[in-house]
Protein backbone atom coordinates (compact mmCIF):
# COMPACT_ATOMS: atom_id res chain seq x y z
CA UNK A 1 0.00 0.00 0.00
CA UNK A 2 1.62 3.02 -1.29
CA UNK A 3 0.68 6.67 1.01
CA UNK A 4 0.27 8.87 -1.30
CA UNK A 5 0.32 12.58 -0.11
CA UNK A 6 -0.98 15.89 -1.06
CA UNK A 7 0.79 18.78 -3.72
CA UNK A 8 0.66 20.66 -0.11
CA UNK A 9 2.15 18.14 2.35
CA UNK A 10 4.82 17.66 -0.29
CA UNK A 11 5.85 21.20 -0.77
CA UNK A 12 5.86 21.84 2.98
CA UNK A 13 8.35 18.61 3.53
CA UNK A 14 10.91 20.01 0.77
CA UNK A 15 10.51 23.38 2.63
CA UNK A 16 11.41 21.74 5.52
CA UNK A 17 14.00 19.88 4.14
CA UNK A 18 16.23 22.85 2.49
CA UNK A 19 15.78 24.69 5.83
CA UNK A 20 17.27 21.48 7.96
CA UNK A 21 19.46 21.35 5.05
CA UNK A 22 20.78 25.06 5.08
CA UNK A 23 20.81 24.98 8.80
CA UNK A 24 23.18 22.19 8.56
CA UNK A 25 25.51 23.22 6.06
CA UNK A 26 25.66 26.54 8.12
CA UNK A 27 26.64 25.04 11.95
CA UNK A 28 29.03 22.85 9.48
CA UNK A 29 30.58 25.86 8.29
CA UNK A 30 30.69 27.60 11.75
CA UNK A 31 32.65 24.36 13.03
CA UNK A 32 35.15 24.35 10.11
CA UNK A 33 35.70 28.03 11.23
CA UNK A 34 36.01 27.15 14.58
CA UNK A 35 38.53 24.15 14.09
CA UNK A 36 40.77 26.43 11.72
CA UNK A 37 40.57 29.07 14.66
CA UNK A 38 41.87 26.46 17.37
CA UNK A 39 44.51 25.19 14.89
CA UNK A 40 46.22 28.64 14.68
CA UNK A 41 45.49 29.39 18.47
CA UNK A 42 47.74 26.30 18.93
CA UNK A 43 50.33 27.57 16.89
CA UNK A 44 49.94 31.07 18.32
CA UNK A 45 50.04 29.29 22.19
CA UNK A 46 53.81 27.82 21.25
CA UNK A 47 54.98 31.04 19.75
CA UNK A 48 53.92 32.66 22.87
CA UNK A 49 51.84 35.16 21.43
CA UNK A 50 49.85 36.46 24.40
CA UNK A 51 48.04 39.41 22.24
CA UNK A 52 46.84 36.76 19.58
CA UNK A 53 45.95 34.58 22.39
CA UNK A 54 43.27 36.67 23.81
CA UNK A 55 42.28 37.78 19.80
CA UNK A 56 41.69 34.07 19.28
CA UNK A 57 39.48 33.69 22.50
CA UNK A 58 37.44 36.84 22.13
CA UNK A 59 37.13 34.97 18.44
CA UNK A 60 36.35 31.79 20.04
CA UNK A 61 33.51 32.84 22.13
CA UNK A 62 31.88 34.87 18.70
CA UNK A 63 32.25 31.36 17.28
CA UNK A 64 30.19 28.95 20.14
CA UNK A 65 28.06 31.57 20.60
CA UNK A 66 26.88 31.26 16.93
CA UNK A 67 27.03 27.54 16.99
CA UNK A 68 24.71 27.49 20.24
CA UNK A 69 22.73 29.64 18.69
CA UNK A 70 22.20 27.54 14.96
CA UNK A 71 21.99 24.37 17.77
CA UNK A 72 18.92 26.00 19.41
CA UNK A 73 17.38 26.39 15.74
CA UNK A 74 18.32 23.00 14.46
CA UNK A 75 16.92 20.87 17.38
CA UNK A 76 13.41 21.97 16.65
CA UNK A 77 13.79 21.72 12.90
CA UNK A 78 15.34 17.99 13.60
CA UNK A 79 12.09 17.26 15.37
CA UNK A 80 10.04 18.33 12.60
CA UNK A 81 12.00 16.72 10.07
CA UNK A 82 12.03 13.08 11.79
CA UNK A 83 8.01 13.64 12.01
CA UNK A 84 7.81 14.38 8.62
CA UNK A 85 10.22 11.12 7.59
CA UNK A 86 8.14 9.28 10.13
CA UNK A 87 4.96 9.95 8.63
CA UNK A 88 5.64 9.11 4.99
CA UNK A 89 7.87 6.17 5.97
CA UNK A 90 9.46 4.77 3.35
CA UNK A 91 7.98 6.89 0.45
CA UNK A 92 10.04 10.39 1.06
CA UNK A 93 13.33 8.18 1.32
CA UNK A 94 15.21 10.07 -1.39
CA UNK A 95 18.81 12.04 -2.40
CA UNK A 96 17.95 14.81 0.03
CA UNK A 97 17.54 12.85 2.95
CA UNK A 98 20.84 10.87 2.04
CA UNK A 99 22.17 14.13 2.29
CA UNK A 100 21.06 15.30 5.46
CA UNK A 101 22.27 12.26 7.14
CA UNK A 102 25.69 12.30 5.70
CA UNK A 103 26.10 15.88 6.60
CA UNK A 104 24.89 14.99 10.36
CA UNK A 105 27.57 12.46 10.07
CA UNK A 106 30.11 15.17 9.00
CA UNK A 107 29.45 17.46 12.16
CA UNK A 108 29.65 14.55 14.90
CA UNK A 109 32.74 13.78 12.90
CA UNK A 110 33.99 17.80 12.90
CA UNK A 111 32.73 18.14 16.81
CA UNK A 112 34.88 15.29 17.65
CA UNK A 113 37.83 17.13 15.85
CA UNK A 114 36.87 20.52 17.74
CA UNK A 115 36.67 19.02 20.68
CA UNK A 116 40.06 17.19 20.55
CA UNK A 117 41.85 20.34 19.49
CA UNK A 118 40.08 22.32 22.14
CA UNK A 119 41.69 19.74 24.64
CA UNK A 120 44.80 19.87 23.22
CA UNK A 121 45.09 23.80 23.21
CA UNK A 122 43.72 23.54 26.85
CA UNK A 123 46.79 21.50 27.43
CA UNK A 124 49.02 23.45 25.84
CA UNK A 125 48.03 26.71 27.62
CA UNK A 126 47.53 25.04 30.80
CA UNK A 127 51.56 23.89 31.05
CA UNK A 128 52.57 27.52 29.01
CA UNK A 129 50.71 29.02 32.96
CA UNK A 130 53.47 26.90 34.87
CA UNK A 131 55.92 27.42 32.94
CA UNK A 132 55.14 31.13 32.89
CA UNK A 133 54.47 30.86 37.11
CA UNK A 134 57.85 29.41 37.60
CA UNK A 135 59.46 31.68 35.47
CA UNK A 136 58.15 34.50 37.62
CA UNK A 137 59.03 33.15 41.06
CA UNK A 138 62.54 32.39 40.11
CA UNK A 139 63.05 35.87 38.93
CA UNK A 140 65.29 37.61 41.94
CA UNK A 141 64.19 41.64 41.99
CA UNK A 142 67.22 43.41 43.21
CA UNK A 143 65.95 45.65 45.24
CA UNK A 144 63.84 43.07 47.21
CA UNK A 145 66.44 43.85 50.60
CA UNK A 146 67.13 47.18 50.23
CA UNK A 147 65.05 49.55 52.06
CA UNK A 148 63.33 52.52 50.07
CA UNK A 149 64.70 56.20 50.39
CA UNK A 150 60.97 56.84 51.49
CA UNK A 151 60.44 54.16 53.97
CA UNK A 152 60.26 55.49 57.27
CA UNK A 153 63.53 55.17 59.03
CA UNK A 154 64.51 53.93 62.16
CA UNK A 155 64.95 57.01 64.61
CA UNK A 156 68.32 57.15 66.45
CA UNK A 157 68.07 60.22 68.09
CA UNK A 158 66.16 63.18 68.76
CA UNK A 159 68.89 66.23 70.33
CA UNK A 160 71.25 67.52 68.50
CA UNK A 161 74.02 69.15 70.42
CA UNK A 162 75.46 72.24 69.13
CA UNK A 163 78.68 74.35 70.74
CA UNK A 164 79.44 77.68 70.05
Amino acid sequence: MQNEISEDELAERIAILKRFRELLEQQRRKFQEYLNMLELQENKITEDNAESIVIHSNLEEQIVSGINSLQKVILPMQKMYDSINSKGKDSYKNADSEHIFKLQQELSHLRTKVLAQNEKNQTLLKNRLVTLRKEILSIKNPYKSSQSIYAEQAKTGSLVHIEA
